[in-house]
């Protein structure tokens, strides 16, 4: 297995690590979950470069980076949803719009027409990532631990305003306008036969 893969493998396999740490009451538990969900990103920035640099790059890795980077998206946002910060319709519009988008490139890759990944997508990707990121560090500055009681005080203010809903309401219809246009963009070439017919 290349090490691309490698990567996004161990991505893959610190969503219930980073998960399990966060649910902890201890907060220390909390920043050592904070720190293993970073990594897992920046496993994704580096893997994809790696990938291209060395000439690395595999329909396993081209599928598996993807289903890893929503694997650990939808993660820490149905953690969220658990911990009242956010809706669960919009995370769950989200992750059926994933799960629609897998399973065309899967059909795509078993028909040999591996379907194109636009950079809109990417940009979505970017989006829920810091968003997820953000709504993290939140959650750990509300432990009076590490910044007192004043603090922790305005960040559980701002978890609990509705603010977070606005904000995850225009990452929603922008994941769902990327799933239409990659359905848009990829349907013929996904169905479409060898001799270019149906």
């Amino acid at each position: 297995m290349t090490l691309p893969n490698q990567l996004t493998a161990l991505r893959i396999i610190l969503v219930p690590v980073f998960v399990a740490l966060l649910l902890q009451k201890d907060p220390w538990m909390k920043l050592v979950g904070v720190i293993v969900f970073a990594l897992a990103s920046l496993t994704d920035a580096y893997d994809g470069y790696h990938a291209r640099k060395y000439g690395e790059t595999t329909r396993l890795g081209a599928f598996l980076d993807p289903l890893a980077d929503k694997l650990l998206i939808t993660a820490a946002f149905l953690l969220y949803v658990w911990q009242g910060y956010l809706a669960l319709w919009m995370v769950l519009l989200v992750a059926a719009r994933d799960i629609l988008i897998t399973v065309l490139r899967v059909y795509a890759e078993y028909r040999d027409r591996p379907v194109v990944t636009s950079k809109e997508a990417k940009y979505k990707t970017v989006a829920q990532n810091l968003f997820a990121y953000v709504v993290m560090v939140f959650i750990l500055l509300k432990e009076d631990l590490f910044f007192g009681k004043e603090v922790a005080s305005s960040m559980e203010g701002i978890l609990r305003s509705g603010y977070l809903d606005y904000v995850m309401l225009a990452i929603t219809l922008f994941t769902v306008w990327t799933g239409i246009s990659y359905l848009v963009s990829n349907w013929n070439l996904a169905l479409r036969n060898p001799e270019g017919g149906r």
